[in-house]
C-alpha cells in the first residue's frame, strides 16, 4: 500500500471501500508549495516566506498523505509524518537496526513468552501538556482489538493479543495467545486516550480537520492542506531532545523534474523522488554546488504482481483478472521473459540490485535467493515451451491464444508518476511480444481503485521493508483478505496460500534469531515458487539535499542508508541548520549539509499511488 507500508512497516486488516475511494480522491491533489508566492496550491504568502528562514527544514516528495490517522494510513509519507508525530513502544537503532527504548524504557517477558511487560517512560508528555502514560498504550491497542476501522492499517500487530492492560501508568502488560516474536518491533503509533476516545467512526476519522494535533514525537503537526504541503514544528519537550530545526515541511510535487528545479533553486532542502531520483535526475545533480547526492542500498524491492484471482474470507470472488495466470506455468513463463540484468543496467542505470528473493540484501539476515535448480533466470526460449505446455499456442499470426479462442493481451495497472513503471513497461511489451502475448500498460495516477477491486491482470508493485519482516510477509496471508468484496483488506494482491501460511505462524512464534530466519527464507521460497511476485529489482535510495541549509543529517543506516523514509526519525530529528555555530550533540550525524529551510516536506504533484501500499511511489508502509 511504508509501508511501512510499512514503509515503516504496513499493516492493517479491514478498510471499507467506500473510505478508500474518498482517501483517493483527496490524495489527487497536488501539495505544492512555492517560497515567497502564495498560490492556488500554497500556503498564505507569510508561511511561503518560511522557506527562507534558516530554522525551516523543506523536504520535496512524490506522494500524497492517504490518511493523517494513524489507524489508517499505509502509505510511506503518511506513515514517516506518524513517526514524527507519535512515540512507538519501542524503536531501531539507526546504526544496526536493533531495538532501543521508546515509550518503553524496558520490556521482559515471562518464561513461557506469552506475557510481556513493558516500563512505560515518565518523562513523556502530549503536547497539550498531558502526560503519557501506560493507558494510552493499553487504550490504542485495545481500540485496534476491538473495533476493525482502527485495525485497518496495523491489525497484524494485535490479532495475536489476548489481554492488554495498564496496572499503573508506568507499565503495561501485554497477554498473548501464543509466543509472538515482533514483541519489540510493535510498529504501532500509540495516541492520546483523552483525545482519540471522543472519536466515533475510526474507518472515517482521517485526524485532518483540528490543529494543532496533540502528540508526544519529535514534531508537532500544525498545518496540512491536502495534495499541497504537511507542515509540523519541533517539540521542544520532547523527551529524548527536541530537534535542531523548528519547523520541517513536506511538500508534494507530481512532476519530480519540478522538484528537482525547485531544489535547485533552493525553494526545498531535500528531494526524496518517486520513491527514489532516476538516473539521469541524480546525474544531472552531481556536481552541483551545494548539493549532495545521497545513493546508497535501500529497504525496498520493486516487483511485478499478478492477480491471482480476487476473493475475500468469505469465498467470494470478484474482479476480472485473466484465469490464464492462474496457471502456474504462465506465470513462471512470463517471469523467465523478464530480463532483471536489462532492467538494472538500462532502466535503474547501476542505481539498483538484481531481484531474487522478497526482502532485500539490505537485511541480509533474511534475505534469500533460489538455488540453480529453482531460479526463473532471464530463458524466452523456455517460457515460449512452458507457454505451450500449458496449451497456450501461437496462432498462425503468431499471436498466443487463450482458453476462449482470444488473443492473450495483459494489463499492467503502471503508477503514472513513476518513471521507473513507464520505461519497464515498454520492455516487457517487447518481451512479452515475443512470446506472442500483448501488453497494455494502465499508467494512472490512481491505481488504486482496480487493484481493490481485482479490475487487473497485472501490477507493478512495491514495499519499503522494516528490520523485523513480518509485516511485509503478513500482507500475503489468507487473513489479510477481504472480509467481504466490499470491504478492503490488508492483503497486497489477493495471494492465499496454505503452505504460506503455515510458515508463517511458525515464523511468528519463533524467538530463536537463527531459526526464525530460516523460516522466513522458506516463505520467500514458497512465494517465489507460486510465481505471483517476481521482484525485479532491489532501487537504491537515490535522494539530494542542499548542503548550504542543512550542515549534517543521519542516514540509516548509519553507515550508508537512506534518509528519507527511515524506520524511525532519526534523519529529520538529527538535522542541523547549516546557519547554525556548529554545536551539535548528535554524534551519529552523517555530515550531510542542508541550510535552513523549513522542514517542508513537498508532495510532488497530484499522482496518487497505491492508498492501500506503504511505497515511496506508494512502505511504506514504510
Amino acid at each position: 500500500m511504508s509501508t511501512q507500508v510499512h514503509g515503516r512497516g504496513l499493516s492493517g486488516p479491514r478498510r471499507a471501500r467506500p473510505r478508500v475511494a474518498r482517501l483517493v480522491a483527496v490524495g489527487s491533489a497536488a501539495l505544492v508549495l512555492s517560497a515567497g508566492l502564495a498560490t492556488p496550491l500554497s500556503p498564505a504568502p507569510q508561511r511561503a516566506e518560511a522557506a527562507q528562514d534558516d530554522s525551516v527544514l523543506t523536504v520535496a516528495v512524490a506522494q500524497s498523505v492517504d490518511s493523517l490517522s494513524p489507524f489508517l494510513a499505509q502509505r510511506l509519507v503518511s506513515t514517516s509524518i506518524h513517526r514524527l508525530m507519535y512515540e512507538y513502544l519501542t524503536n531501531y537503532d539507526p546504526k544496526d537496526n536493533h531495538a532501543i527504548p521508546g515509550l518503553a524504557t524496558q520490556w521482559k517477558s515471562s518464561p513461557d513468552k506469552l506475557t510481556w511487560t513493558y516500563t512505560i517512560r515518565s518523562d513523556s508528555k502530549w503536547s497539550d501538556g498531558r502526560r503519557a502514560t501506560a493507558e494510552d498504550a493499553a487504550w490504542t491497542f485495545n481500540k485496534m482489538m476491538t473495533d476493525e476501522g482502527a485495525a485497518t492499517a496495523n491489525g497484524s500487530f494485535v490479532g495475536n493479543f489476548k489481554k492488554v492492560t495498564a496496572p499503573s501508568p508506568t507499565q503495561l502488560v501485554v497477554q498473548l495467545k501464543k509466543p509472538q516474536a515482533t514483541m519489540t518491533a510493535l510498529d504501532v503509533p500509540i495516541v492520546p486516550k483523552h483525545v482519540w476516545e471522543k472519536v466515533d467512526d475510526f474507518s472515517e476519522f482521517n485526524n485532518d480537520k483540528s490543529f494543532p494535533v496533540v502528540g508526544n514525537g519529535p514534531f508537532v503537526l500544525e498545518d496540512y492542506k491536502p495534495d499541497s504541503y504537511v507542515r509540523l514544528k519541533a517539540n521542544k519537550d520532547f523527551w529524548r531532545g527536541a530537534p535542531k530545526f523548528d519547523e520541517l515541511v513536506f511538500r508534494y510535487y507530481k512532476d519530480q523534474d519540478a522538484a528537482v528545479a525547485a531544489l535547485r533553486k533552493g525553494e526545498v532542502s531535500f528531494v526524496a523522488g518517486s520513491p527514489s531520483l532516476t538516473p539521469a535526475q541524480a546525474a544531472s545533480l552531481k556536481g552541483e554546488k551545494n548539493i549532495h547526492v545521497n545513493d546508497a542500498p535501500g529497504r525496498r524491492f520493486y516487483a511485478l504482481a499478478t492477480n491471482p484471482g480476487a476473493r475475500a474470507k468469505n469465498g467470494q470472488k470478484f474482479g476480472d483478472g485473466d484465469p490464464s495466470l492462474l496457471d502456474q506455468r504462465v506465470r513462471h513463463a512470463l517471469f523467465m521473459a523478464v530480463d532483471r540484468k536489462t532492467i538494472i543496467d538500462k532502466v535503474f542505470q547501476g542505481h539498483a540490485a538484481e531481484g531474487e528473493g522478497y526482502i532485500p540484501p539490505r537485511f541480509s539476515q533474511y534475505f534469500w535467493k533460489p538455488s540453480a535448480s529453482q531460479e526463473l533466470g532471464y530463458d524466452p526460449g523456455k517460457a515460449s515451451r512452458l507457454l505451450d505446455q500449458a496449451g497456450y499456442r501461437k496462432n498462425s499470426a503468431g499471436k498466443r491464444l487463450g482458453k476462449d479462442g482470444k488473443p492473450l493481451t495483459y494489463r499492467v495497472l503502471c503508477h503514472a508518476t513513476d518513471p521507473n513503471d513507464k520505461a519497464v513497461g515498454q520492455y516487457l511489451t517487447e518481451w512479452w511480444g515475443k512470446l506472442g502475448i500483448g501488453v497494455t500498460l494502465d499508467c494512472l495516477d490512481n491505481v488504486t481503485d482496480p487493484w481493490l477491486a481485482g479490475t487487473y491482470d497485472l501490477a507493478f508493485d512495491g514495499w519499503s521493508v522494516n528490520p523485523d519482516p513480518d509485516f511485509v510477509l503478513s500482507i500475503h496471508t489468507c487473513a489479510a483478505l477481504p472480509a467481504t468484496p466490499k470491504d478492503t483488506g490488508a492483503t497486497d494482491n489477493f495471494i492465499c496460500d496454505q503452505r504460506y501460511d503455515d510458515l508463517y505462524a511458525r515464523q511468528l512464534a519463533e524467538y530463536d534469531p537463527a531459526e526464525r530466519a530460516t523460516i522466513v527464507k522458506q516463505m520467500e521460497s514458497r512465494l517465489y515458487d507460486l510465481g505471483y511476485m517476481n521482484v525485479m529489482a532491489y532501487p537504491n535510495a537515490v535522494e539530494a539535499y542542499r548542503t548550504d541549509q542543512i550542515k549534517s543529517i543521519r542516514t540509516m543506516p548509519s553507515a550508508a542508508g537512506n534518509i528519507y523514509g527511515q524506520d524511525g526519525y532519526w534523519s529529520w530529528w538529527s538535522a542541523v541548520p547549516a546557519a547554525s555555530d556548529g554545536s551539535s550533540d548528535d554524534s551519529g550525524s552523517t555530515g550531510l549539509v542542508i541550510g535552513g529551510v523549513v522542514v517542508a516536506v513537498l508532495l510532488v504533484g497530484a499522482g496518487v499511488l497505491f492508498a492501500v501500499r506503504r511505497r515511496s511511489t506508494a512502505d511504506d508502509r514504510e
